[in-house]
């Protein structure tokens, strides 16, 4: 039987127009606690914030008019020190580092390598401990820059780090930065970060060391793969020039502080000084691309990782390669950790868009980037071509990580099987050569 609603309610619902039904509905919407949104929600969402504007406007001016009262209000004063863009970027950062709506500090930097000076400028009386296999220009810059005003640093195996090592180190009175890089350059290893943060706090419980920070650069692996600060790290790093921007034209660092560890919320407040003091920020357009690339990097890296799991497979299984490293396979020495911190936003690992492998020697790891077509002989990473490289011809010959027969390949989007078997004649040509 057809029921009628009755008069009071059809009078309600002819005196609530369209407009206010909406309004309404959006305040109600408004008030419920909900749970906050997903990695790739976040990351489609980069840049938006309250207000109609979908896309993010680049603010290029330098200064802002102060009022006829004298007085700042809230908004900008100066580039240098707050930059709309740049400020969006930064707190679009700090939202994926954490799993809750918790505000994480970030700090955006002309390039990577400024962002790591700053924050060591945020310290004083620094001596580093970083790992044998690391970036080439991290003990660069230290040896070349940062020695001169008395930092010191000391090379470990990260992978195996004890407590009584670390208790070795642990000799001054200074700030002890402890450097992880997870996974490393160019060897692919895979630190256990929570494990190495664990032994940091129980030894820096002991009263060993006054200031003891753990700092991870995530560079290879984005907050989408892995989440440094959620496994305990004080700050971590990222290179945004790489898979945060994405597209191989943006030049970035940054620098994000955890606000739940006592160091971490210490640093912030140096760091913060420093970033505006010294002046190396990053500049609004490059901030503005790479908010562009975040809406897109939980898509790039899922494809990037995928083909490098395929191109791995293809190099473990090709005569001419000695070794490959790549932390998704079995074979991996860090496999397993790799299995509990590189996990992507559906729950399944994601082992990285970066993998190396060596060959029987230098002459023939030129050969084969030199028969590469598809594949894009250059340095950096993360965009969305694929770039291989024989990394120890451009490190300093006095400070060499990489073996010499080692090539680095950076897995951009084309298609899985054409870099295979681009890769597969290149190695083809270069035996060849090496005949001749």
């Amino acid at each position: 039987m057809l029921r009628l609603a009755c008069p009071f309610q059809l009078a309600r619902r002819w005196t609530t127009s369209p407009s206010e039904a909406g309004l309404r509905a959006a305040a109600v919407r408004q008030q419920r606690r909900e749970e906050p949104p997903s990695m790739a929600t976040k990351l489609a969402h980069a840049g938006i914030e309250d207000g109609r504007r979908l896309s993010p406007s680049i603010e290029l001016s330098t200064t802002f008019e102060r009022p006829p009262d004298g007085n700042y209000a809230d908004g900008p004063i100066y580039s240098r020190s707050c930059n709309p863009t740049r400020k969006l970027l930064e707190r679009a950062l700090g939202k994926l580092e954490l799993e809750e709506e918790e505000e994480t500090p970030t700090y955006c930097f002309s390039s990577g390598m400024a962002a790591v000076a700053s924050l060591v400028l945020a310290c004083s009386d620094v001596h580093m401990l970083m790992p044998l296999d690391v970036y080439h220009g991290l003990p660069t810059q230290l040896h070349s820059c940062l020695a001169t005003h008395g930092v010191r640093h000391t090379a470990v195996d990260m992978t195996s780090l004890t407590a009584e090592s670390l208790r070795q180190h642990c000799n001054h009175q200074g700030t002890l930065i402890v450097w992880l890089e997870s996974p490393s350059n160019p060897m692919c290893q895979v630190t256990d970060i929570k494990g190495i943060c664990k032994l940091v706090d129980e030894t820096r419980a002991t009263g060993a060391f006054p200031r003891t920070l753990t700092v991870v650069d995530s560079t290879w692996a984005p907050p989408c793969i892995t989440r440094p600060l959620t496994l305990g790290a004080d700050a971590v790093v990222h290179s945004a020039t790489k898979f945060l921007g994405g597209h191989s034209d943006v030049l970035l660092g940054s620098v994000s502080c955890s606000p739940r560890t006592e160091n971490g919320v210490w640093l912030k407040e140096r760091l913060e000084q420093v970033q505006t003091s010294i002046g190396a920020v990053a500049s609004p357009l490059e901030c503005w691309l790479t908010l562009r690339g975040l809406r897109t990097l939980h898509l790039r890296a899922e494809r990037q990782c995928q083909t490098a799991m395929k191109l791995s497979q293809f190099l473990d299984d090709h005569d001419e390669v000695a070794i490959c490293h790549y932390p998704g396979r079995p074979s991996h020495p860090q496999h397993e950790i790799a299995k509990r911190q590189m996990i992507g936003p559906d729950g399944g690992n994601l082992y990285g868009g970066m993998l190396s492998f060596e060959v029987r020697s230098e002459a023939f790891a030129m050969a084969v980037a030199g028969g590469c077509r598809i594949i894009k002989r250059a340095t950096s990473l993360g965009g969305t071509e694929t770039l291989i490289e024989h990394r120890a011809s451009i490190e300093p010959p006095e400070r060499r990580v990489s073996p010499p027969g080692l090539l680095r390949v950076s897995v951009g989007l084309e298609e899985a099987a054409d870099v295979i078997n681009d890769l597969r004649t290149a190695l083809d040509v270069a035996a060849t050569v090496m005949k001749s």
